[in-house]
C-alpha cells in the first residue's frame, strides 16, 4: 500500500506526528498523508478520528480515503486541501469583510449540519481545524475528528475537549452536554474571529491569561470593536448563538434559517442539502470496512520491535525537512 503513495513534501507536523503531500500513482491525485507512531501514540482519539471521519461524504468535510502501515507508522490518507488553514487567511486579511466570513460561515455550517445529520459532533471546531481547497473562490473543508463523538456509538459527552478560546460555557462546566449545541458556540467564535480578527473572549488587555477567557466565557463577555461595523442581522445572529444556557441557544437548523446566513447563500450549498436529503441511506460505502480498520489500528497500538519510541519520528521529520519553526502556534491571533 505505501508504494501506492510518492511522496512529494512534508506540509506540517504537530502532537499527532507528520504530515506529507503525496500523489497517488494509481489516479495521479494529490493526497495528504498523516502518519502517526505505532504504539502509544495510537490511542482513542485516533482510533475516533479514523471510525467517526470514515463514513463522511460532504463537500465541505475533507474526505477520508484509507489507512494503512507501514513498519513504524500508522498512516491516514485524506483529500489534500491545497489553499491551507482558513487561520492563514484571516491572520494574512486581517480580518474578513462580513460577506466573506458570510461566504466561509455558511459553507461552515453545511458541513456541522451534515455531521449533525450522521450523529457526529466535532467537539473541536477551530479556524485551524478549516482548510480550503485551491479554488479562486475556496471551498472550506472540516478536518481533524480527532475529539468527534457519535451518538451511535457513545453516550452524551461529559469530558472537557476542544480548545480553550472556542470552548462553550457547559463544557467547561464538566456536566453532561448537547455536543451538538457546543458545536453551535464554536461556529459563533469561528465566525466572530472572521469579522474582528481577535478571540471573542479573551482580555484584550491580557489574552494569553487562561483563566480570565475562562471567566469571559462562563459569562458570556464580548464586545465588538467600534472599528468593526457590522449589520444589524450579523449582530443579532451572535447574540443568539453566545447563550450561556445551551437550551436557550440557537441550533444549526435555526440558524439555517437566519436572515443573515440565507443571504447570497451559493447554489452549491443548497444542493449539496437537497443532495444529502434525497441521498439518504444511499450513500456508497466506505473503501474500508469498520473491522478491517480497526485491525488495522490494533496492530498500530503494538510498536515496531527494536525501535527505540520517538526516534523514527525525528527520522521522518528530517527526510521531510520539517523544523521547529514550521510548527504554528495555535494560540492567539496576533
Amino acid at each position: 500500500m505505501e508504494e501506492r503513495y510518492e511522496p512529494i513534501k512534508d506540509l506540517g507536523s504537530g502532537n499527532f506526528g507528520v504530515a506529507r503531500l503525496a500523489k497517488d500513482k494509481k489516479t495521479g491525485e494529490l493526497v495528504a498523508v498523516k502518519y502517526i507512531q505505532r504504539g502509544k501514540k495510537i490511542d482513542e482519539n485516533v482510533q475516533r478520528e479514523i471510525i467517526n471521519h470514515r463514513s463522511l461524504r460532504h463537500p465541505n468535510i475533507i474526505r477520508f480515503k484509507e489507512v494503512f502501515l507501514t513498519p513504524t507508522h500508522l498512516a491516514i490518507v485524506l483529500e489534500y486541501a491545497a489553499g491551507g488553514e482558513l487561520f492563514g487567511r484571516i491572520c494574512t486579511a486581517g480580518r474578513f469583510s462580513e460577506d466573506e466570513a458570510r461566504f466561509f460561515f455558511q459553507q461552515l455550517i453545511s458541513g456541522v449540519s451534515y455531521c449533525h445529520s450522521m450523529q457526529i459532533c466535532h467537539r473541536d471546531l477551530k479556524l485551524e481545524n478549516t482548510l480550503l481547497d485551491g479554488n479562486p473562490a475556496p471551498r472550506l473543508k472540516i478536518c481533524d475528528f480527532g475529539f468527534s463523538k457519535s451518538a451511535l456509538l457513545h453516550s452524551q459527552p461529559k469530558s472537557t475537549v476542544g480548545t480553550p478560546a472556542y470552548i462553550a460555557p457547559e463544557v467547561l462546566s464538566r456536566k453532561e452536554y448537547d455536543g451538538k449545541i457546543a458545536d453551535v458556540w464554536s461556529c459563533g467564535v469561528t465566525l466572530y474571529v472572521m469579522l474582528v480578527g481577535a478571540y471573542p473572549f479573551e482580555d484584550p488587555e491580557d489574552p494569553r491569561d487562561f483563566r480570565k477567557t475562562i471567566g469571559r466565557i462562563m459569562s458570556v463577555q464580548y464586545s465588538i470593536p467600534d472599528y468593526v461595523r457590522l449589520s444589524s442581522e450579523c449582530r443579532h445572529l451572535l447574540t443568539c448563538i453566545f447563550v450561556a444556557n445551551p437550551a436557550k441557544r440557537i441550533t444549526i437548523p435555526e440558524i439555517k434559517q437566519h436572515t443573515w446566513f440565507l443571504k447570497n447563500l451559493p447554489r452549491e450549498i443548497i444542493e449539496a442539502d437537497r443532495r444529502i436529503n434525497e441521498e439518504s441511506g444511499k450513500e456508497e460505502p466506505p473503501s474500508q470496512s469498520v473491522e478491517e480498520i480497526m485491525c488495522i489500528v490494533k496492530e498500530a497500538r503494538k510498536p515496531y520491535p527494536g525501535l527505540k519510541l520517538d526516534s523514527e519520528d525525528a527520522e521522518v521529520k528530517e527526510g521531510l525537512n520539517v523544523t521547529e519553526d514550521s510548527k504554528k502556534p495555535l494560540s492567539s491571533l496576533t
